[in-house]
């Protein structure tokens, strides 16, 4: 009951305060994280902010191999922008490489301006305008009834509880942070499709510090650098 409520507590107060839009990460030019699964590290994910005037946009890069014995098991690649006007999303583009599988998504606003239009490996048709891409980097997405996937389009409507504040040490820094459960609303699906991960956001900034999740082991997202 106590997390219940002050879940509540936390959401209203994001609700109605200034910082609730990309423009709260106009301080940042540059995040990079280190990829672990099984506590060993495997790859990457950066993400350059680049901005022109009111414009913005996230250019980002994800490499991991996985390797047993001098044996590659496998193999993901992928590379995605993302684009904002004013702090208004615009536009998604993604290509990603799974092995030899390719995946991809093109995510833009129509020219009403009254829903999202997805073009995925995995869904084609329409979107909700309030729905976000899961890339995680911008705390928005806590708010949001779903998240469409950054690698093939599939819309994921979501439950997400706040779990408390906790302090996070990566290397020689702690964050205290605000710690989130992201998990599937829909109970149906099969689990290999189901959300359910853990994210921590700096308290002061929303700056994403740490995310993890269980997928044929253990995984871990840790912000290793940015600027």
């Amino acid at each position: 009951m106590k997390k219940i409520i002050l879940s509540i507590i936390i959401f209203i107060s994001f609700g109605f305060q200034a910082f609730g839009h990309v423009q709260h990460y106009k301080d940042f030019s540059y995040l990079e994280y280190e990829l672990f699964r099984n506590n060993k590290s495997i790859g990457y994910h950066k993400y350059d902010f680049k901005r022109d005037g009111d414009n913005l946009s996230i250019i980002s890069e994800v490499s991991f191999n996985i390797n047993k014995l001098g044996v590659n098991l496998y193999k993901y690649f992928a590379k995605s922008e993302e684009n904002y006007e004013k702090g208004i999303f615009k536009s998604y583009f993604s290509k990603t490489k799974q092995n030899k599988k390719d995946k991809y998504v093109n995510i833009k606003v129509n020219d009403e301006d009254t829903h999202l239009i997805i073009d995925g490996s995995s869904y084609k048709g329409k979107g909700d305008k309030k729905f976000i891409v899961g890339t995680w980097w911008n705390h928005e997405i806590i708010k949001a009834e779903a998240q469409i996937s950054g690698i093939s389009g599939r819309i994921i409507k979501q439950e997400v509880i706040f779990l408390g504040k906790e302090e996070v040490k990566i290397g020689e820094k702690t964050y205290k942070t605000l710690h989130f459960k992201f998990k599937s609303s829909d109970k149906t699906l099969p689990e290999s499709k189901k959300l359910d991960t853990d994210i921590w956001y700096e308290e002061d900034t929303f700056l994403w510090v740490k995310a993890s999740f269980e997928k044929t082991g253990y995984w871990e997202y840790r912000l290793k650098t940015y600027k």
